[in-house]
């Protein structure tokens, strides 16, 4: 794929081109269809003060369809990274999208069971285990709470964290540029607690709470019964 690369107010460096080629080739990989990406490099600074920033916007070119993605930064190297990322995303929901996952077939509970889950990259618990927690044979460990004292075989470890407020879209950036699986935020939308995650395939999800949700399952479970 030919990579072009454009400044305005900027210098091109070689160390910064091989620095985006390199990562570029990622993009590459999952859209082995484009032809062409397109790299555009601006300097812009605060007047009367000596601090400045850049903006990078990357634009890949295939048959039917273009990805875009801009984002600003203190340097170019970090504003590459954030617009990186986005097209990352975008880029793997595209290849997602000429993947027919419909066509796969699906495996019926009872083999899944006698293969032992292969199938679905699930490992069950060992019956053993699950009777030594059922019993309380396994060790526990105590844990101090407020004065409270609580038990459990499993430890369970706090991390608190300042909240931020973003959209669904800045969150899975987000969570990619760290390399976690999930990523807890506030929604900028609703103003609610939210958790992004990753799922297979280059897909993801957005789990939140809902109330009202909970009561309609309460009203429907006493219904039921």
């Amino acid at each position: 794929m030919n990579i072009t690369f454009g400044a305005k107010g900027a210098d091109i460096t070689d160390r910064f081109r091989a620095y985006a080629e390199d990562k570029l080739t990622k993009v590459t990989q999952l859209l082995p269809r484009a032809t062409a990406l397109d790299v555009k490099l601006t300097r812009h600074s605060v007047p009367h003060t000596s601090v400045a920033g850049g903006r990078v916007e990357i634009t890949v070119h295939g048959p039917g369809s273009i990805i875009r993605a801009e984002a600003d930064g203190p340097d170019k190297y970090m504003a590459f990274d954030s617009a990186y990322h986005r097209v990352m995303e975008r880029a793997r929901r595209v290849h997602d999208k000429r993947t027919d996952h419909s066509a796969r077939k699906r495996t019926p509970l009872h083999e899944a069971v006698a293969t032992g889950f292969k199938q679905v990259d699930i490992t069950p618990a060992d019956p053993a285990v699950v009777e030594a927690v059922r019993t309380g044979s396994i060790p526990t460990v105590e844990q101090q709470h407020e004065g409270e004292t609580e038990w459990s075989p499993v430890v369970i470890r706090q991390k608190r964290f300042p909240s931020k407020r973003m959209s669904v879209r800045d969150a899975v950036d987000q969570m990619e540029l760290v390399g976690h699986p999930f990523y807890l935020f506030v929604d900028d939308a609703s103003g609610e607690c939210a958790v992004v995650y990753r799922r297979k395939g280059w897909s993801y999800g957005v789990i939140t709470l809902d109330d009202e949700a909970t009561e309609r399952g309460e009203d429907a479970e006493r219904a039921a019964s």
